[in-house]
């Protein structure tokens, strides 16, 4: 199965509502995790959506070689343990992406960055502990402590996306909750969208994943 669609958003921009929404349009979607996969033993876990593909990458030349079952990715980056991955940020692994997979659309859902950093804020210990502690593209060990400091990092990635992808049409940039939010989405991959809302909402406030 070729890849299709693949989220170059960050967590907490309205990842988790885009890989429901493309679930409920008929894409096998892969969303952070591949829990199916996982066991209780030693090493396997967690497996990581993002590990798969540097895996795939590096062992056998094509990102989606781990997961030929999936043509849709959700969210791709992710933090645990020592591992900190995140591949929307590797311009190498998305010009592999798409040398692999030419019909590929890319999607990089947003929020708006104050209400993005709040919500990474709220969400665990994803702000308070596992970014500043993390070595992140864009957020070396010690930054990400504050709003402040995430908001520069947030618009830092999608002017960085813009940059990379200025006047491709295979790239859309998505507010998640702009009003045409679904139409934008469904033009832009070639089918219709059934839902469109908010999933994995915040336990402490409302936000989209």
């Amino acid at each position: 199965m070729s890849l299709k669609v693949i989220n170059l958003g960050l967590p907490k921009s309205g990842t988790t509502t885009l890989g429901k929404a493309l679930e409920a349009a008929g894409y096998r979607v892969a969303d952070h995790r591949l829990r199916a996969r996982e066991e209780d033993t030693p090493g396997k876990r967690r497996i990581f959506v993002g590990g798969l593909l540097y895996r795939g990458l590096y062992d056998h030349g094509d990102p989606m070689a781990l997961m030929r079952e999936y043509d849709a990715l959700a969210e791709i980056s992710f933090i645990h343990g020592k591992f900190s991955v995140w591949p929307q940020f590797d311009f190498a692994m998305l010009q592999a992406i798409r040398a692999c997979h030419p019909d590929v659309r890319f999607i990089a859902t947003r929020r708006d960055p104050v209400a993005h950093s709040k919500s990474i804020m709220r969400w665990n210990n994803l702000g308070s502990r596992r970014l500043p502690a993390s070595t992140v593209p864009g957020l070396p060990i010690g930054y990400g402590k504050s709003e402040e400091q995430q908001k520069r990092w947030i618009e830092g990635h999608y002017e960085a996306l813009a940059h990379w992808f200025r006047d491709d049409p295979a790239y859309l940039e998505i507010d998640v909750s702009a009003p045409d939010a679904q139409s934008q989405v469904a033009a832009h991959v070639g089918r219709d969208l059934p839902w469109w809302g908010k999933a994995n909402v915040n336990r402490k406030a409302e936000g989209h994943s």
